[in-house]
């Protein structure tokens, strides 16, 4: 079961995250407290273990319903750097745009239905 989480709390982080982001200096506990309340409003948004979210060194989250895996990677997997996570999260940028960047990695046929779920606010 998901750890539920305050989508109030969550949209305050990202606010706060996004208020600082351009700064040289953004504190480490507000770019983790913001993707940990992201990804997992995700989770909690796409219940499901078909798409595995990884956002190192913060989180990874199973979401979007499908078959479940038990064991090693996942076969859905999509993982990026916390600037990157946020950006889509808050909507300064697109998946596409990201993608074609070359910021996000994407395995497996289901793990592009994630960027159904960005931006969160």
């Amino acid at each position: 079961m998901p750890k539920k989480i305050d989508p109030a709390e969550m949209r305050a982080a990202l606010r706060e995250y996004e208020q600082r982001m351009d700064s040289p200096n953004v504190p480490r506990a507000l770019v983790a407290r913001a993707v940990r309340l992201s990804a997992r409003t995700v989770e909690n948004c796409a219940p499901g273990h078909s798409v595995e979210l990884r956002v190192p060194p913060f989180v990874a989250v199973q979401c979007i319903e499908g078959p479940r895996h038990t064991r090693g990677t996942p076969p859905n997997v999509v993982e990026m750097r916390p600037e990157v996570w946020l950006r889509l999260a808050i909507g300064r940028s697109t998946w596409e745009q990201e993608l074609a960047a070359g910021n996000l990695s994407v395995s497996g046929t289901r793990a592009g239905e994630l960027a159904h779920w960005v931006p969160l606010i």
